[in-house]
């Protein structure tokens, strides 16, 4: 056989091999095979939508990173709603006072009915431990919250009026961000007359407004060029139904997500002002950075009595790191998968 004769049945065959599907069809059957590729990827599966906090939730579940920062940060809050359940002796009570000699026995040692020992002045290290947990949510919560909503009212003006508002916003922003924020927190912090743990929580709050601004700010400027926004103002709403309505709520995820890791620098920040002495000089209240500040001077014989505030600051920051990184790549179109 010639090649000539050999090209002409190779084409023959594959005319007849693509006039079966379509006869098949014309008849009103389809004979299209089930393993064919091309078959496959044109058939399209019917799926119902799914919302982005669903989608976002669907990932969070199978993120192990997340699950760890949640039951940390679960943990942490309920040792601290808890706190007078779970501590066996008041923060300021002295039960080891009897035991603290100050050439022998400066601090007592762990023994039955404290489990950590306690400090220079005979207080159970447990106890404090447990009730200090509960000075530092409070410190952190109130001051994320401060930031947020300076924050948020700072953002909202830049983002929806722009022009010269939104120059003079960002420019007090960029000052605020141009400082160290552990160093504005100690200027801010020093300037009160009597330090407390207000001046704690109104420092911290104001190092976080402009992250926070910034944050929201870049939000609203893309929503302005959105199309619901433009439909919007086209039908002739309302400009502060637009900010209020269209573009603040759809503008505040990235902030309450910002506001997890926020919390994280909050509690460190709060120990290192109160480590310092810049936080509330009443000891009888205990706080992790205090308690990190009144054990400096006996470090090198007895480090375990800084070694465990230390931890719980260091634990408690990370579950909250690890949620807000967590949730920012799940809400976060980029990172899907």
């Amino acid at each position: 056989m010639t090649p000539l004769n050999r090209k002409k049945e190779r084409l023959d065959g594959l005319a007849a091999s693509t006039a079966a599907p379509a006869a098949g069809q014309a008849g009103g059957v389809d004979v299209m095979d089930p393993v064919d590729p091309v078959g496959e990827a044109g058939a399209v599966r019917d799926a119902e939508g799914v919302s982005l906090l669903a989608s976002a939730w669907r990932r969070l579940r199978r993120n192990p990173m997340f699950i760890i920062g949640a039951v940390l940060v679960a943990l942490f809050i309920l040792v601290a709603v808890f706190a007078p359940l779970l501590a066996p002796h008041a923060p300021d009570d002295r039960p080891l006072i009897g035991q603290i000699s100050a050439s022998t026995n400066p601090i007592p040692k762990a023994q039955d009915g404290f489990p950590l020992g306690g400090d220079e002045k005979g207080r159970d290290l447990l106890s404090r431990l447990i009730y200090g947990s509960r000075q530092t949510l409070i410190v952190g919560v109130l001051a994320t919250l401060g930031g947020l909503a300076g924050g948020v009212t700072l953002g909202t003006l830049a983002g929806a009026f722009g022009g010269w508002v939104d120059s003079v916003v960002m420019r007090v922003v960029d000052v605020l961000l141009s400082l160290p924020s552990i160093l504005l927190a100690i200027t801010i912090a020093s300037l009160a007359s009597q330090p407390s743990q207000w001046t704690v929580i109104v420092a911290i709050a104001i190092v976080q407004v402009p992250v926070f601004a910034r944050l929201l700010r870049g939000s609203m400027l893309a929503q302005r060029s959105s199309d619901h926004v433009l439909a919007a103002r086209s039908l002739g709403v309302k400009r502060s139904a637009i900010v209020f309505r269209h573009m603040l709520p759809n503008s505040l995820g990235p902030v309450f997500v910002q506001s997890t890791l926020a919390l994280s620098v909050s509690i460190i920040e709060a120990a290192a002002l109160s480590f310092l002495g810049l936080g509330n000089p009443d000891d009888s209240k205990a706080e992790w950075g205090q308690m990190l500040g009144a054990a400096q001077n006996l470090f090198d014989l007895y480090p375990h009595i800084a070694f465990w505030p230390a931890a719980c600051i260091v634990v408690v920051s990370l579950g909250f790191t690890l949620m807000g990184e967590s949730m920012r790549e799940a809400l976060d179109p980029k990172s899907r998968r």
